[in-house]
C-alpha cells in the first residue's frame, strides 16, 4: 500500500517537471511582436554646438535641424542604481532626489553609477570617512557688512560764514583780532569810520528835524512828505544791515557818530581773519570768516565693491587715537558722485554732532565704522569652502552616493564666516567644506582643479580602482591602490632591474624606487632613462622666465610652468648685454625684467 503512494507521488512530480520544460522553452524563444516602447525626448540640441538647446526642435544658425535629447536608458549590463540627479537644461545643477528643475520646471534626469557621462569622481563611502570630509548645505543668509575706512573731519560747509561790509571805510579798533577766537552771535567784531554812513546820519536827522515841522501844517500831503523822507533814509541804512537799535540810538542821541560797531550776524570760531587796524575796507571785502564747529562733516574714501552696502542714513561711528576713550557717533548723508582716479575710490559725508569742547577739530583723522544700511538674501557657503587659485575660485559639490565634482564659481561680500555665491552654486546643494583631499600639496593645487572631472585619454588611462589614500586624489583622477599596481604591474610587466628608479614623463622631478602612479597627475610612471654622466653640471630654467636658474627639475616660482635644461652654447668672446624693445636705455647683463615695464629683456642687437 505504502509502495502504491509513493510511487504515485512521484508519478505526479515527474509530470509536472517534464511539463514545465515542455512549455516553458518555446515560451522564452517566442518572439514579441509588440512595438519598442518610445524613448522620452528631453530636449533638443545643435548638433554642432551641444551647449546650446532648445525645448522645441528648430533649426541652428547654419541651418541644421536641432537633434533631439532622449531619456536615458537602462544600462546595458542591467545596472539600475542611480548616482544623482541633474537638470537637462543646465547640467551644472544636480541634486540627490529626483525633482523638479528650479529654472525651466523639467524633472531632472537620472545619471546611473556606471555612465561615463557621470560628473566627478568617485570615493568609496569608508575612504571619505578616513578622509573626514564635511558638508554643508548652500543656503540663503541675510548678509550685511561693516565696511571700515579712514575718515577726515571737515568744516560743515553749510556752517561756514563770510563777514563783509556793504560800504566802504577804514577800521578803527579790532575787538576780535585773534585766529580760533570763539565769538556769539550779535558781538561786537570791530568799529569802523565810514563818510558814506556819517552822511546818512545826517541825513537821517534832518529828516526828522523836517517831518517835526511839517507835522503842525494842516495839509495832509505836506505831512506825509516828512514820513517819506524818513523812510527813504531808513531803507538805505538797512540795505547797510544797518538796524533798528543803531538808528534808535542815533535818534535817541541827536547827533551822528564817526565810527560805528559792525557785529557779527553768526556764532562760531574764527578760522580767518583778513584785517587789521587802520586798514581801508572795500564794499563786499571778505573781513572775517566764521565757522559754526557744533556739527562736524566727515569724509571718507571707500572702496567701490563697498558702495552697494552704503546708503543715506547709515549709521557710522568714529574712533580717534587722540580720543582713545571715545566714540563718536553719525550718519552718512551724502555720497559724492564722482571717483578718484589716482585711488580708485568714492567718498561719502557723514555727519556728526561735536561736544561743547569742540573735541572733533578740523583736519583730524581717525578709523570710521559704517554699519551696512542695505541687508540681503543671498546664497552663502562657507568661507573654508572656496578654494582661491588667484584667477577663479573652485567650490567641490557633493553629487550623491560618493560622487564629488569641482565648480567654478563666482563670489561676492562675505560676512561672519560665510561667503556669498553670485554663480554657480544654488540653494541647498551640499558643499565639501573640508577640501584638504583636494589638496595635495600647494604646488599641484593647480594641477589638481584644472583636471579634476576630466575623462582620461589614451595618453593617460584610467584608474584601476577606486580606493586612494587621501592625498591620492588629483587632477580628478583616482591613484590605484597597491593591489592594482601589482595586477597592473603583472598585466604589463617593466623590463627593469633592481635598480631601476621611476619618473613621470609630465612631472620628471617626481622620482620613485618602485612603479605606480604620480601623484600629481596620475599618469603611469615609467623608467627613468640611463643617461651618460657628463662631467658638466645641468642646471635648469624657465623658458618665460630665463632669470630663474635650479641645479634641479620642478616648476617655475613665478608662472609654475616646468623648467627645462639649460642649453649649452659654444662660448662667444662677445659680452651680451640685453635690453628693452620699449626702453632701449634700459642695458643689463644678465637676462630678466625691464624695471620700467615689465616686459622681458631682448638680447641686444
Amino acid at each position: 500500500m505504502n509502495k502504491t503512494i509513493v510511487s504515485s507521488i512521484l508519478s505526479v512530480l515527474i509530470g509536472f517537471s517534464a511539463g514545465y520544460f515542455v512549455f516553458k522553452q518555446p515560451e522564452a524563444h517566442t518572439v514579441s511582436h509588440k512595438p519598442a516602447q518610445e524613448r522620452k525626448i528631453l530636449y533638443y540640441q545643435d548638433p554642432m554646438n551641444p551647449e546650446v538647446t532648445s525645448h522645441t526642435p528648430k533649426k541652428a544658425a547654419d541651418g541644421m535641424d536641432f537633434v533631439p535629447v532622449y531619456e536615458k536608458e537602462k544600462p546595458a549590463d542591467g545596472g539600475t542604481e542611480i548616482a544623482y540627479y541633474v537638470d537637462p537644461m543646465h547640467p551644472w545643477y544636480t541634486s540627490e532626489k529626483p525633482g523638479k528643475a528650479p529654472d525651466c520646471g523639467m524633472d531632472l534626469v537620472p545619471v546611473y553609477k556606471n555612465d561615463e557621462k557621470a560628473q566627478g569622481v568617485k570615493i568609496d563611502p569608508s575612504m571619505i570617512q578616513s578622509m573626514g570630509v564635511t558638508l554643508e548645505k548652500a543656503e540663503k543668509r541675510t548678509l550685511s557688512k561693516t565696511i571700515r575706512a579712514s575718515g577726515l573731519v571737515e568744516i560743515d560747509e553749510s556752517r561756514l560764514y563770510t563777514v563783509t561790509t556793504k560800504f566802504m571805510g577804514w577800521v578803527d579798533r579790532l575787538k576780535v583780532n585773534r585766529t580760533g577766537q570763539a565769538v556769539s552771535e550779535n558781538q561786537s567784531l570791530f568799529t569802523l569810520y565810514s563818510p558814506d554812513l556819517v552822511s546818512a546820519q545826517d541825513e537821517y536827522l534832518l529828516a526828522l528835524k523836517y517831518r517835526n515841522n511839517l507835522s503842525e501844517s494842516g495839509i495832509d500831503e505836506i505831512r506825509n512828505q516828512g514820513d517819506g523822507m524818513i523812510e527813504s533814509v531808513v531803507r538805505r541804512l538797512s540795505y547797510w544791515d544797518i538796524g533798528k537799535p543803531e538808528i534808535l540810538a542815533l535818534e535817541k542821541r541827536g547827533k551822528p557818530v564817526k565810527n560805528i560797531e559792525i557785529r557779527s550776524p553768526y556764532r562760531g570760531v574764527v578760522m580767518d581773519k583778513m584785517i587789521t587796524e587802520g586798514d581801508k575796507i572795500e564794499a563786499g571785502m571778505p573781513l572775517y570768516r566764521i565757522a559754526d564747529l557744533s556739527t562736524v562733516w566727515v569724509t571718507a574714501d571707500v572702496y567701490p565693491q563697498d558702495l552697494p552696502w552704503i546708503g543715506k542714513g547709515g549709521a557710522a561711528d568714529m574712533s580717534f587715537p587722540a580720543l582713545p576713550d571715545r566714540t563718536f557717533k553719525g550718519n552718512v548723508e551724502f555720497l559724492y558722485p564722482t571717483m578718484n582716479g589716482e585711488s580708485r575710490t568714492a567718498k561719502i559725508r557723514i555727519v556728526m554732532k561735536n561736544d561743547k569742547n569742540v573735541s572733533l577739530k578740523p583736519g583730524m583723522i581717525g578709523a570710521v565704522s559704517i554699519a551696512s544700511a542695505v541687508s540681503r538674501a543671498e546664497v552663502t557657503v562657507p568661507e573654508q569652502a572656496v578654494i582661491k587659485s588667484g584667477l577663479r575660485d573652485i567650490a567641490v559639490v557633493a553629487l550623491g552616493d560618493g560622487y564629488f565634482a569641482p565648480r567654478e564659481i563666482r563670489t561676492g561680500v562675505s560676512e561672519g564666516g560665510y561667503i556669498q555665491v553670485l554663480d554657480g552654486i544654488r540653494e541647498g546643494e551640499d558643499i565639501v567644506t573640508s577640501s584638504q583631499f583636494l589638496i595635495d600639496s600647494e604646488s599641484n593645487l593647480r594641477a589638481a582643479i584644472a583636471g579634476m572631472g576630466k575623462k582620461p585619454t589614451a595618453d593617460s588611462p584610467p584608474a584601476q580602482s577606486t580606493k586612494a589614500p587621501p592625498s591620492s586624489l588629483a587632477g580628478g583622477t583616482l591613484v590605484a591602490d597597491n593591489a592594482a599596481i601589482k595586477n597592473n604591474a603583472a598585466s604589463k610587466p617593466l623590463m627593469a632591474s633592481a635598480k631601476t628608479r621611476y619618473t613621470c614623463d609630465m612631472h620628471p622631478e617626481i622620482i620613485k624606487d618602485k612603479p605606480g602612479n604620480c601623484p600629481i597627475c596620475g599618469m603611469h610612471l615609467v623608467p627613468v632613462k640611463a643617461e651618460k654622466k657628463d662631467t658638466k653640471k645641468i642646471q635648469y630654467t624657465c623658458e618665460m622666465h630665463p632669470e630663474v636658474i635650479k641645479d634641479k627639475p620642478g616648476s617655475c616660482p613665478v608662472c609654475g610652468m616646468h623648467l627645462v635644461p639649460v642649453k649649452t652654447e659654444k662660448k662667444d668672446t662677445k659680452k651680451i648685454q640685453y635690453t628693452c624693445e620699449m626702453h632701449p636705455e634700459v642695458i643689463k647683463d644678465k637676462p630678466g625684467s625691464c624695471p620700467i615695464c615689465g616686459m622681458f629683456l631682448t638680447p641686444k642687437k
